[in-house]
């Protein structure tokens, strides 16, 4: 993570965790193509207990922003996670709800229930010290009112959008590729669903929005700001461009930024809803 922090990422969002630790699910649990990757790891992680020190370690690294992230199994579970977590130097909380390949762990699909959202922005809110972000899933049609319950609830900022769900099929093997035969679509693919996602949800509501999904250059990065994003995530471009990919994604922010004459990013941001 500090490895990251060092080639031009503001800050860095660590993998998801919930209390205890989570085996994830078997393999293949992967598989990458040109324009897109397919997941289904199952959010495996060691706990909260145990991710820990490696937090402390990155924080003898870097002074990079911090985002925690958890997640659980239960309402209750997310709020147990966010004090824990909290308890660690983190600067921001995600709250990831909405993994497509882990439902087996959930008792119920909380990204499309406005009343588990409500109950958890809640519940992690009251045990938070520093501001939340829920993460919400693609797979939806009404993505605006899922952000609205959670800024309603007390949610300070949205994370825009988790993977979609997709499958893969292995011809010579005549079944899926993947153990857990459906998964997360990320990469290049999943830009234009994301950039929905991020317009509905600044549509719906006032808190800012981090917009992550597919960005793999500067044109992304400019198009997730005009869609309403204030804040770029940045995660399969690391496989396609290489390590630099934030430090040259911002580089064709700035080229862009003058091309079009624009002198900030406050400028840019929602800019596309302008009539």
């Amino acid at each position: 993570m500090a490895r990251v922090a060092a080639n031009g990422a503001g800050g860095v969002t660590m993998k998801s965790v919930r209390t205890e630790p989570v085996e994830g699910n078997p393999n293949p649990v992967m598989i990458g193509e040109e324009q897109y990757f397919l997941n289904a790891v199952g959010l495996p992680g060691p706990g909260v207990k145990n991710v820990i020190p490696e937090l402390e370690q990155f924080r003898s690294l870097t002074d990079s922003v911090l985002i925690g992230s958890i997640f659980g199994t239960t309402h209750e579970e997310f709020g147990e996670a966010a004090r824990m977590l909290c308890e660690t130097s983190i600067d921001l909380l995600e709250v990831d709800i909405s993994c497509p390949h882990a439902s087996h762990l959930y008792e119920k699909p909380f990204a499309h229930d406005i009343d588990s959202i409500e109950k958890i922005t809640k519940l992690v809110k009251e045990n938070s010290n520093v501001p939340i972000l829920l993460k919400l899933s693609p797979n939806t049609w009404q993505i605006g009112e899922y952000a609205k319950a959670a800024e309603a609830a007390g949610a300070d900022g949205i994370t825009g959008v988790n993977t979609a769900i997709g499958l893969e099929m292995n011809i010579q093997a005549r079944r899926p590729v993947l153990a857990n035969k459906s998964g997360g679509v990320s990469g290049p693919a999943l830009k234009p669903i994301a950039l929905k996602a991020v317009w509905d949800i600044y549509e719906a509501v006032k808190i800012p929005i981090i917009g992550t999904g597919g960005v793999t250059n500067g044109a992304d990065a400019i198009e997730m700001l005009m869609a309403g994003a204030s804040l770029i995530g940045v995660g399969s471009a690391l496989y396609y461009r290489g390590e630099k990919a934030m430090k040259l994604i911002a580089k064709e922010m700035e080229e862009i930024m003058e091309q079009e004459g624009f002198k900030s990013i406050e400028e840019i941001i929602g800019i596309g809803h302008n009539e």
